[in-house]
């Protein structure tokens, strides 16, 4: 799709309203299905968790993450990289309000070439973003390159309803709602309509689970959350024997 050649871009010109659309169309519940894809994050023992948030946007996994590994007494790092410098710039607001600049950093930087050594973190988060790849084999590979050999993935991203009812009632949410409040409140008028198609034209459930695999990680699963319109995807990366 030519259209996440310039992704960038895209979400540049929403960035300020990206929040409050996001927040309003999801009801808010885009809040709670971050605070349980953190959930259970950096158990392996690590003194000190060096995290990656890849697609990191306005910041609201990398903060529920944060917020997660203080309430478990965790030392951490979270490292945040994201194609549109406007998202981070809002996202790095977000963070010196919640008195978190000191553990949350941001780097503008693809997700298809990150410029961090092999074996970098203990985890790589990324919520929301992955369908946005212009290469998903590629980015997932990334992914796997630079997480530490025992290190977690976490992704957050949408699905579709195995139920036929609500997936057609998802489907006209998408397709027609949507975009077309997204346009309003954004005034953008083709944002919201990619969103649609990204979310439409992509893969969930056991297809991605295969494409994980294919990038080179184990012990994979996926969770799916309100009726199944999001999956929590987990997967490890293998030590070697």
């Amino acid at each position: 799709m030519n259209e996440k050649q310039n992704i960038g871009s895209l979400f540049d010109r929403i960035a300020k309203k990206y929040d409050f659309v996001n927040h309003l169309l999801s009801l808010n519940i885009d809040k709670w299905w971050r605070r349980k894809a953190v959930k259970g994050i950096g158990t392996n023992g690590s003194a000190k968790l060096q995290c990656l948030d890849v697609a990191i946007g306005t910041a609201d996994l990398a903060i529920a993450l944060a917020r997660c590994l203080e309430k478990c007494g965790t030392a951490f790092q979270i490292t945040g990289i994201d194609l549109s410098a406007e998202m981070m710039r809002i996202g790095e607001e977000k963070v010196r309000r919640q008195d978190l600049q000191q553990r949350i950093t941001f780097m503008q930087a693809s997700a298809l070439e990150m410029p961090f050594d092999d074996n970098s973190f203990d985890v790589v988060t990324c919520s929301y973003g992955v369908r946005n790849f212009s290469d998903l084999h590629k980015g997932l590979s990334e992914m796997q390159r630079v997480l530490r050999p025992g290190g977690e993935l976490m992704i957050l991203e949408f699905s579709y309803p195995e139920n036929k009812v609500m997936a057609w009632a998802y489907d006209l949410y998408f397709s027609h709602v949507m975009p077309r409040v997204g346009r309003l409140l954004s005034k953008d008028k083709t944002a919201f309509n990619y969103f649609n198609r990204s979310v439409k034209n992509f893969v969930w459930g056991k297809e991605m689970c295969e494409r994980l695999a294919a990038a080179g990680f184990s012990g994979i699963t996926h969770q799916t959350l309100t009726f199944g319109i999001t999956t929590i995807y987990r997967a490890t990366k293998e030590i070697p024997q």
